[in-house]
């Protein structure tokens, strides 16, 4: 049996840590997410949803506890090697897109892959698939400022997998959007994970959204039910 993509096993986060307004975030929390799994991460504004993503990211480092990303142990890696495993195995999204707003739509899937070494070409091959396979082949050349907000998230969830990594980090992807808007853009991310076979956390407000994924978790008093 292949090792989970992520795998936190007793993650604590105190913000102020040892000061007398410190603020305890996570306090052991555990969660293991298999090969081509995609999981809802459910939660009250507030309540480390955030915290737990960056760390499972390795944008941030916890206090205490493991984090393996497809069966390597990155918790105590340095720097570079911590940007490299996060480069090369996972994707982010987040509420807002975060386009480059001086680049068109292509372009900033392309650049992310040409910054990791692949040629211009097939890297605009690469995004031009992505584009049509979330329906905005025809909105390549535009920029973020000339799509609606539904196309700029569905831009943003191709960057997210231009680098084919093998864990999608999403944080509330579909929150800044209509009712109408957030069903369709996430009916593209779901079609986009499901065909490559990629593992996903993502975190959302929205139950109607959760239960079309594979499961649900709960952060509750800094622990994962």
């Amino acid at each position: 049996m292949s090792d989970p993509v992520l795998a936190l096993t007793g993650i604590e986060k105190t913000y102020n840590k040892g000061k007398p307004n410190a603020v305890p975030v996570l306090r052991g929390a555990s969660i293991s997410i298999a090969r081509g799994e995609v999981v809802a991460l459910v939660a009250p504004s507030g309540a480390g949803k955030s915290t737990l993503l960056h760390i499972a990211g390795l944008l941030d480092s916890p206090d205490a506890g493991q984090v393996r990303i497809a069966g390597q142990e990155a918790t105590q890696l340095s720097d570079r090697r911590r940007t490299a495993i996060r480069r090369n195995q996972v994707g982010f999204v987040y509420q807002f897109h975060h386009l480059l707003p001086e680049f068109s739509a292509l372009e900033n899937i392309t650049l992310p892959q040409q910054a990791n070494g692949i040629a211009r070409r097939e890297a605009e091959t690469h995004a031009r698939d992505l584009l049509a396979r979330v329906g905005v082949a025809d909105r390549a050349d535009h920029r973020p400022a000339a799509l609606s907000g539904g196309e700029q998230q569905r831009v943003a969830f191709c960057r997210a997998l231009a680098n084919q990594p093998s864990l999608l980090l999403a944080d509330e992807p579909t929150g800044n959007l209509d009712p109408g808007t957030a069903d369709t853009v996430f009916a593209a991310l779901m079609e986009l994970v499901q065909t490559t076979g990629l593992s996903a956390l993502i975190a959302t407000h929205n139950p109607e959204l959760a239960a079309r994924m594979d499961r649900t978790v709960r952060l509750e008093n800094g622990l994962l039910v």
